[in-house]
Formats: structure tokens, C-alpha cells, sequence
């Protein structure tokens, strides 16, 4: 397969990515292929003020006093 049709699967591929994943009933799954797509292409984001993965992270429930661990 040429350099060219391999760019214009990857092209096409990203563009129904966005696609499903802006759709309102999009499920988790498709949200999982996006993620997967994103990080087999070396994408990641450092969060930053405000920025909208900063607001997921602070929702998150880390920031909670960790359980002890109990042994037997």
C-alpha cells in the first residue's frame, strides 16, 4: 500500500472518529477507539489551568485520603 493511501485511511479513520465521537449518543466504547487511536499516534496532553482535562482531573476522586490496607 502506498504512502498515500495509508495517509488518507489514517486521515479518513480520524475524521469518523470525530465524528462518532461528537455525536450525543456516543458510547464509551467509541470514546475507547478514540483514546487508543490518540495514544497509538504518540498524542498526549499535559493538562493546564482551566483547560478541560485540568477540570476532569479535579473531579476525579484522587485527591481523597487513600484506605489503609488491610493484612491478614
Amino acid at each position: 500500500m502506498s504512502n498515500d493511501k495509508l495517509r488518507d485511511l489514517h486521515t479518513i479513520l480520524c475524521e469518523k472518529l470525530l465524528d462518532k465521537i461528537n455525536e450525543p449518543d456516543a458510547k464509551s466504547a467509541d470514546l475507547n477507539v478514540a483514546r487508543q487511536f490518540l495514544r497509538d499516534n504518540g498524542i498526549d496532553a499535559v493538562p493546564t489551568d482551566d483547560s478541560p482535562l485540568q477540570k476532569l482531573i479535579d473531579e476525579m476522586p484522587f485527591n481523597a485520603k487513600p484506605k489503609s490496607v488491610i493484612k491478614n
